[in-house]
């Protein structure tokens, strides 16, 4: 079986799309993923499951719409894709302490995405790049840095979510504790 990491989109965001915590894993479980822990309440979910990604893609979103009431983009990567995306990380670290330096902020972020960006809307995230927010593409995913001020206030990050596809951006911090999460399910 493999490990996988749910990414839920736009849930416990603001008071909005509310959704326990026990409840989402509980469902996860209904929906036969086995060993199902959450983590923190931004809808990161950990499990294993031995079906193709796609067609458990589909299943956990309808299964998710159908419990809840509103539909969430789930994005999934597998642990050793996880890894893969931690390891690939474009930014030296010279840039990334200058970034840290200059904000009291996480300035480190990845996006995650279903499938690769298009041209359009690559074209789109350009448009918004500069010296404080800068981004690189590496497939389905998509790395950011900022400066300053964070992705609060941030232009480009919200050209992430007027992408053709779905994305839900994840702070390095959560993806470092994913990654460490997703290791002790793999024992």
């Amino acid at each position: 079986m493999a490990v996988y990491i749910a990414l839920l989109r736009g849930i416990n965001v603001g008071g909005k799309h509310v959704v326990k915590m026990a409840e989402l894993r509980r469902l996860f479980e209904e929906l036969g993923c086995k060993r199902v822990e959450t983590y923190i309440q931004s809808g990161n979910v950990l499990f294993e499951s031995d079906e193709a990604e796609a067609e458990l893609r589909r299943k956990l979103e309808r299964g998710f719409e159908s419990a809840f009431g509103f539909f969430s983009s789930i994005i999934l990567r597998t642990s050793a894709e996880w890894k893969a995306i931690i390891a690939g990380c474009p930014f030296t670290e010279q840039e990334i302490a200058e970034a840290e330096a200059s904000s009291d902020v996480e300035c480190q972020y990845a996006a995650m995405l279903p499938e690769p960006p298009g041209s359009d809307d690559i074209a789109r995230l350009e448009t918004h790049r500069s010296e404080n927010e800068t981004y690189r593409i590496a497939g389905r995913d998509v790395y950011l840095l900022f400066r300053n001020n964070g992705i609060r206030n941030s232009k480009l990050a919200n050209q992430l979510q007027k992408l053709s596809v779905p994305a839900t951006v994840r702070n390095w911090k959560t993806m470092n504790k994913l990654a460490a999460l997703a290791e002790a399910l793999e024992r």
